[in-house]
């Protein structure tokens, strides 16, 4: 008898692009890429960091290169893209949260968390789209969201909104582009520990609230999202497009 075979979790000869991978949840998948196989491109604001996060990876062994890139600048953004890829994934990690009373909510916090999470995510997602359907190439599109997108929380109306538009067009983006062998998908983190993070670690009551909403007792790692996006991008997901990948601890299984 024929038995089947595990499709593979490597990515050699791919191209990546990371968003965000100068720090935190975006340089652990950038690695986790790269440790795969794949040559990644990380991109961020910060020229210096992101020179530090590339040497650290080539260290290791493993392919890479920067792109400074600011996400929320739409039009420099799909020139980079055009002139660079195509990328056979993309890892959307760029973000940011301004929290606070919804009630107490300024015109200028609210579109810049939209311009960046939601805006920014929704045309760079596109661009790497484009060059791969002008190339004829399939890939794998994964968008860093947050178990927010799918419940609310404490002084986070304007994150949580941004969240849910990105699984709003995720899905939509899926449909159109599946013909094309192009996949999109969400990772759905619950809070990690990052330098993002901190402040929110800093206050005992939403440490509190947190470690009782998590069922599995503990706060989330980079390692655990390194893992899910590695099998989101290869051909291990292969039948996985449109939908969220939820590393939430259980967060929102109530």
């Amino acid at each position: 008898m024929e038995i089947p075979r595990t499709p593979s979790f490597r990515l050699d000869g791919k191209r990546a692009l990371v968003a965000g991978a100068s720090s935190g949840i975006g340089f652990g998948c950038a690695v986790a890429l790269a440790e795969a196989g794949a040559h990644v491109v990380l991109s961020a604001r910060s020229a210096e960091k992101l020179g530090e996060a590339v040497e650290a990876i080539r260290a290791e062994g493993f392919s890479a290169e920067s792109l400074v890139l600011d996400v929320a600048d739409v039009e420099a953004t799909e020139a980079a893209i055009a002139a660079h890829g195509p990328f056979h994934v993309l890892v959307n990690s760029a973000g940011i949260a301004r929290h606070g009373p919804a009630v107490a909510t300024s015109p200028a916090d609210f579109d810049a968390v939209f311009d960046l999470n939601g805006r920014g995510a929704y045309f760079l997602t596109r661009a790497v789209a484009k060059g791969l359907i002008e190339a004829g190439q399939p890939g794998s599109l994964i968008n860093v969201s947050s178990q927010m997108a799918h419940v609310g929380g404490i002084d986070r109306a304007v994150y949580a909104a941004t969240k849910h538009a990105v699984e709003g067009f995720t899905k939509s983006m899926a449909i159109e582009w599946g013909p094309h062998g192009i996949r999109v998908n969400t990772i759905c983190p619950t809070f990690i520990r990052t330098p993002l993070t901190e402040q929110t670690f800093a206050n005992p009551e939403r440490v509190q609230w947190i470690t009782q909403k998590i069922k599995l007792g503990r706060i989330g790692r980079v390692e655990d999202i390194m893992a899910a996006v590695t099998y989101l991008a290869g051909d291990a997901a292969a039948m996985v497009t449109g939908t969220a990948l939820m590393v939430d601890g259980g967060w929102t299984a109530d």
